[in-house]
């Protein structure tokens, strides 16, 4: 028998090192050749690592959330024949697990004296003697009191139980006649959530403590980052979005080529994102990235849309690359083809980065208004807020229009203002006239 060392192989141009996210086996376990042994995750990307040989696991080199170097050794196997460590190295890593029984087993012997005398406590069984049946509130701890009986208390106790959240009726009262006091309330408290009030509520003191690993921790850095470095400005301009909803109705509707490949279902996006391209076309300086460090600003040509989706494992920032080349329906479909790789896991790193300026949409859940955190290093991103029927006057009279905000913000280091407002003032023509997204 030989031992096997699988190292973190280059999961990606220019990646140095990535986080552990998910061990799929177990010291102990047996694989077979490619079966997957682990995930990590660079850029949003999660890739699988794979064994190459058949064997028994035995050593696991990481835990969940450790950032492992490119060519560190991740799992040790025992493979059958010579494998590719020296016999030494099996040696090194084995002591590492026989002192942890010895000092397991050292533990309880110091504490055995401290529990012998527990059991001598005679005391224990005097309260079943006295007699409480005439004073049973007081004396039973958390007892309600009869039907329609008051509890005596003050005015400044009655208010301190209020605030706690306490029913007086569950508080055995040690002053005279069964009266509650302030040390009662404090006792009560003391006892803990497993005394359940009349309301049926109690009160609960876990604390769960939660590892931020994987992909929330890359969200949490990614949104700390732009936050910190990004004086953002927010524009929230409201969109008649009457016309282009017809407009989309009609085009759903239209029968397709017999020749043709099936069009998918347009959405509101494909329109925003024609629209951002015609307006990006007037300023240029809307589509970079913001090299803040070497104080360079990159315009970039090719306009390639971030799409910010949810999914179960959280957010992630899919990308059509060059929609200025791409019309309605090839919009549509790429963001069809995007948004379910993205919620399988299967998009790849290239397919979640690059992008120039971003949309960040929350569908019918998009609030009024939303203040949108900017893509870092890109300056600038457009929110959509869900569409709703308000009334509008036309001059005579209210009537019924379909509007839906924009909430955009900025890089105010990079963007004034007034270039803001033109942005938006430009994409909110293109969309309350749609026709205009079709002339070139």
């Amino acid at each position: 028998m030989g031992e096997y060392v699988i190292k973190l192989p280059d999961v990606g141009e220019g990646v140095a090192e990535a986080e552990l996210v998910e061990w799929h086996v177990k010291i102990g376990d047996l694989v077979r050749e490619d079966a997957v042994l682990a995930a990590v995750m660079t850029d949003k990307a999660t890739v699988e690592i794979p064994s190459p040989v058949d064997g028994e696991i035995v050593w696991l080199g990481a835990e969940i959330g450790d950032t492992v170097a490119i060519g560190s050794p991740i799992v040790r196997l025992k493979v059958a024949g010579e494998g590719n460590v020296k016999a030494d190295s099996t040696a090194k890593a084995a002591p590492k697990a026989p002192p942890k029984p010895a000092e397991v087993k050292a533990e309880p012997v110091p504490s055995a004296p401290k529990s012998a005398p527990k059991p001598v406590e005679p005391p224990a069984r005097v309260p079943p003697p006295v007699v409480a049946p005439k004073a049973r509130p007081p004396s039973v701890p958390g007892a309600p009191r009869a039907e329609g009986e008051k509890p005596l208390a003050s005015p400044a106790v009655r208010l301190r139980a209020r605030e706690a959240g306490i029913d007086l009726r569950q508080v055995p009262g040690s002053g005279p006649a069964g009266r509650i006091g302030h040390e009662d309330i404090e006792a009560f408290l003391a006892r803990g959530p497993q005394l359940a009030r009349a309301t049926g509520l109690a009160r609960k003191d876990g604390v769960e403590d939660i590892k931020i690993v994987g992909l929330r921790r890359k969200i949490a850095e990614k949104m700390a980052l732009a936050k910190s470095r990004i004086p953002h400005i927010t524009y929230v301009e409201e969109i008649d979005v009457t016309a282009l909803e017809e407009l989309r109705a009609t085009l759903n509707k239209e029968k397709r080529p017999a020749k043709g490949a099936e069009r998918p279902k347009l959405t509101l996006l494909p329109f925003l994102m024609r629209a951002m391209v015609k307006a990006i076309a007037d300023q240029p300086n809307l589509n970079a990235l913001f090299d803040d460090e070497a104080g360079i600003i990159h315009l970039h040509e090719g306009i390639h849309i971030g799409i910010a989706a949810q999914t179960p494992n959280g957010l992630v920032v899919p990308v059509v690359k060059h929609a200025e080349a791409r019309d309605l329906w090839d919009c549509a479909a790429e963001v069809n083809r995007l948004a379910d790789a993205a919620k399988s896991g299967t998009a790849t790193r290239d397919e979640l980065s690059g992008s120039t300026i971003t949309i960040t949409s929350l569908g019918a859940m998009g609030g009024v208004a939303t203040t949108p955190v900017i893509n870092y290093p890109e300056v600038a991103i457009v929110g959509v807020n869900k569409m709703m029927v308000r009334p509008v006057w036309d001059g005579t009279q209210f009537i019924p229009r379909k509007m839906m905000n924009l909430s955009s913000s900025f890089d105010h280091r990079v963007i004034d203002g007034w270039d803001a407002a033109v942005f938006v003032q430009r994409v909110k023509t293109l969309l309350e006239t749609p026709a205009l997204i079709f002339v070139d």
